[in-house]
């Protein structure tokens, strides 16, 4: 049966190809996913542990400028060099630092661009750091930069270059070059080194660091050295060996990866389900017209186990070739995502390609196991084709009784379906978007075992349309898309699971990314916002200097502050009597806001109404800085989404700071004749060109509340585009078979008049036809999706409607039936090429 099984593969080895290249996309995902995962964290792994190869014992602390997290001072650290086994110890302190180009913008992606000190051992170098050209910053005024930064800058070594930390932008002298495995300069972003000096007074205070590093002299275990370090340390530090450090910062890596390799895994598996509609279509093609060599082998002593194994068997042969050339697409995968990350900036530390037994062996279970799984069903009915049914097909129409069940089955499990995803929309929140989940994965299963029933109604709508419009062909078309319900139902739901995916998110990223605007524009007047890119807190002097710019009509930051009532804690924005409800929409519920002049507080109604507060209220509150006093509730306002429940002046928000730089988060300005580009050039003059501040107007809030949802959307679409494209094939499939097992009936046609054109257009109808079928269905159960997943967020997201984005819901329609077009060229060519003699002579 194997020699059986291996010669109908090589007798079939055009009609297999489609079935070869749905399994080898699947396998080509998974074992990508798995190896470009595996090789980043092996890459990053190394280079984490490379970082800490001479580090003994690492000490770390949250110092910040106020008293209760004083960090690591002069003294402890001269202790720790005293101490028995050390052969050094380094103090290391850090913060933002962004770096102009020529062109006066940031270099690096704000977040990851950093700034450090530059700690020289008695040899006079800093083992983090190895310069390949000029030295080490030695004095204030003179900074080194990272390798990549310098080149994007294209600064040289004695060369001015403009630095911005939290504070105006200052210009240094560049002393050297060097390179670096740091971390947040592979992630993209820029490193300065400062003097420690200059370092602690920006990001510090002087002679305080966050961090030590220890290393160790010879034949001194790094345990004995920790052990003696701990009992020198403040509270608030930590200590451990540089071996754990780098163990745990693997483990972080491990887990950081995790959740984009199961994403991408995800969206392999929803490839390979779609594959499976493909490779069932195909085998219960091959096996129809078999049917007679089947009842052969029947009839001469093969029983219905062997027969059946005889199918699987060929079913896992075709995996097995399909997984080994998938697998080395997959190895090609991961090289070029690698080589993408490069390319957009992300900096990979070099290392080979990881390929481990899990991937290996993932990938070819996957790819055997789904394809001998698709092919178990046409395997089961080739072994129930009795020897005597040798001129019957095993595709005779259904019973009433199986197509009953099959229907029954399906509508009850469609209802369930339903039933979930209605109830998750009306219960909200997380239990009610994971009822959904579950009802979405019924209601696909229950649409996908109907697709059969429902597909002679909806194709007989359009029937008319299609005679009416191509005539004979129209109608030919027609019909053949519904004689084989089966066939046409599997090849339809390839592309409906597709377009249900890619229609709900669509769906639920446009109403989203509609709320969040609408949020937006309701809740500002202001014309810019300032603010740092790397997210860190605003300078007072940026608030001073803008306070001073030409055009600015009203001017109020959105200061972080908090405090205490009868012992529950409270956030509050602390904001510019008079001006805040300038550049922030705020409805007054009652009392004025006026009242903020005065040092009265005002408070969101949905806070006042769930704690019992009115207007006029006194409330006791315990303050940032631990002092006790009392603040009078002088209005109640709605809710905005930019600012805390409390709004708070400015100046009772400083008077009770125990940082030395208040949290200045952003500043609002509303501009004079509103924004224009006098305007936002003196708001950018005002700042000093500071190339870490940005300067945003309202259609760039807009943008940068928005745009992540149409990243994430375009992600999406790029993901999905694998199911996509296994399900076209199906649809080449099933259309070059079809006309494989109706060369007979084609011909006829051909005899009695029917021209080559017609026959294309013949078979391109049926194609568009199909594929519209699937659409409709995907489009119809992805809007129904949307909706439900929409209602889960509509209590956590202000303002939300449902939207219907019926533009890009035709241009799905649309490209549906260019599938189904592009689909059928080569089934179309190959069917008008038939010599219609020896077609009509064909059994």
């Amino acid at each position: 049966m194997f020699r059986t099984a291996l010669r109908n593969v090589l007798a079939h080895k055009a009609r297999l190809l489609m079935t070869v290249l749905a399994v080898m996309l699947g396998v080509a995902f998974v074992s990508g996913t798995l190896v470009f995962t595996d090789t980043l964290g092996n890459a990053f792994s190394k280079q984490s542990a490379k970082s800490y190869d001479n580090v003994a014992v690492s000490v770390e602390t949250y110092a910040g400028d106020d008293e209760k997290t004083p960090g690591i001072d002069d003294a402890t650290l001269e202790k720790i060099r005293g101490l028995d086994g050390v052969a050094s110890a380094t103090g290391r302190v850090s913060g933002f630092a962004g770096v102009a180009d020529p062109d006066g913008k940031l270099i690096g992606n704000g977040w990851s661009n950093t700034g450090a000190n530059f700690a020289p051992g008695k040899d006079g170098k800093d083992a983090s750091y190895v310069f390949t050209d000029g030295s080490g910053p030695a004095k204030s005024g003179s900074v080194a930069l990272d390798k990549d930064t310098a080149s994007k800058g294209k600064y040289r070594v004695g060369d001015p270059v403009r630095v911005a930390t939290n504070g105006p932008v200052k210009e240094y002298t560049l002393s050297g070059i060097f390179t670096t495995e740091d971390g947040a300069v592979n992630a993209g972003g820029s490193l300065v080194l400062f003097d420690t000096a200059t370092a602690q007074k920006l990001y510090l205070k002087p002679g305080v660091f966050q961090n030590a590093t220890v290393s160790a002299a010879g034949g001194v275990s790094d345990q004995k050295l920790l052990d003696a370090i701990e009992p020198l340390l403040p509270k608030d530090a930590t200590a451990q060996t540089g071996k754990a450090l780098a163990d745990q910062q693997a483990k972080d890596i491990e887990s950081g990866l995790s959740s984009l390799n199961t994403m991408l895994l995800a969206f392999a598996g929803i490839a390979l389900f779609v594959g499976i509609f493909l490779i069932t279509n195909t085998f219960t093609m091959l096996i129809a017209q078999r049917t007679r060599e089947l009842a052969l082998m029947r009839a001469i002593g093969a029983t219905r186990r062997q027969v059946k194994r005889s199918v699987l068997l060929e079913a896992a042969v075709v995996g097995t070739l399909a997984s080994v050339i998938g697998f080395a697409l997959g190895l090609g995968l991961a090289t070029g995502l690698r080589s993408a990350m490069g390319l957009l900036g992300g900096k990979i530390p070099a290392g080979p390609l990881v390929v481990s037994p899990t991937a290996v062996g993932s990938a070819f279970a996957v790819g055997i196991l789904i394809t001998v799984l698709a092919a178990w069903l046409p395997a089961r009915r080739a072994a129930k084709i009795a020897p005597v049914a040798a001129m019957s097909s095993v595709h005779a129409t259904p019973s009433t009784k199986s197509l009953v069940l099959r229907n029954s089955i399906g509508g009850v499990i469609a209802l369930i379906g339903a039933a979930g995803i209605v109830g998750g929309a009306a219960a909200g929140g997380t239990p009610g978007r994971q009822l959904v989940a579950g009802g979405a994965f019924f209601a696909l299963i229950g649409v996908i075992i109907l697709i059969p029933l429902l597909s002679r109604p909806v194709i007989a709508l359009v029937r008319p349309l299609l005679k009416k419009l191509f005539g004979v062909s129209g109608k030919l078309a027609s019909q053949n898309a519904v004689r084989n319900p089966r066939r046409t139902g599997a090849t339809a739901s390839a592309l409906a699971i597709g377009l249900t995916l890619v229609t709900g998110i669509s769906v639920l990223g446009v109403t989203l990314g509609q709320a969040i605007d609408k949020m937006t524009t309701d809740n500002i007047k202001a014309d810019y916002l300032v603010s740092m890119a790397s997210g860190d807190s605003l300078d007072e002097s940026a608030l001073t200097a803008l306070s001073k710019a030409d055009g600015v009509a009203a001017l109020s930051p959105q200061q972080a502050a908090w405090f205490e009532v009868d012992g529950e804690y409270h956030s509050a924005s602390a904001v510019t009597p008079g001006d805040v409800e300038k550049v922030f929409s705020l409805t007054t519920v009652s009392g004025s806001l006026g009242s903020l002049k005065e040092g009265q507080v005002a408070v969101g109604s949905k806070t006042a109404k769930s704690n019992g507060w009115k207007t006029g209220d006194t409330l006791p509150v315990k303050f940032e800085d631990d002092k006790k006093g009392e603040v009078t509730v002088g209005a109640l306002y709605k809710e905005n989404e930019f600012l805390s429940p409390f709004v708070i002046p400015k100046k009772l928000a400083d008077e009770h700071s125990t940082s030395t730089r208040p949290e200045i988060r952003e500043i609002w300005i509303k501009a004079d004749g509103g924004a224009s580009k006098a305007n936002e050039q003196s708001v950018v003059d005002a700042l000093g060109d500071n190339p870490a501040m940005s300067v945003m107007d309202r259609q760039d809030i807009r943008d940068m509340f928005g745009g992540f949802i149409n990243t994430a959307l375009n992600i999406m679409y790029g993901l999905l585009a694998m199911a996509l494209l296994i399900a076209v094939l199906g649809v080449v499939n099933t259309l070059a078979m079809s006309v494989f097992e109706r060369q007979q009936e084609i011909g006829m046609l051909r005899a009695i008049g029917l021209d080559r054109g017609r026959v294309k257009r013949m078979i391109r109808l049926e194609a568009v036809v199909i594929s519209l079928f699937g659409a409709v269905i995907g489009v119809g159960l992805g809007v129904f999706l949307g909706w439900a997943i929409g209602r889960t967020l509509s209590s956590e997201i202000p303002g939300y409607a449902l939207v219907i984005p019926w533009d890009r819901l035709g241009i799905f329609l649309l490209l549906a039936a260019l599938v189904g077009v592009l689909a059928s060229l080569w089934p179309a060519r190959s069917a008008a090429k038939l010599n219609m003699l020896t077609a009509i002579k064909t059994e």
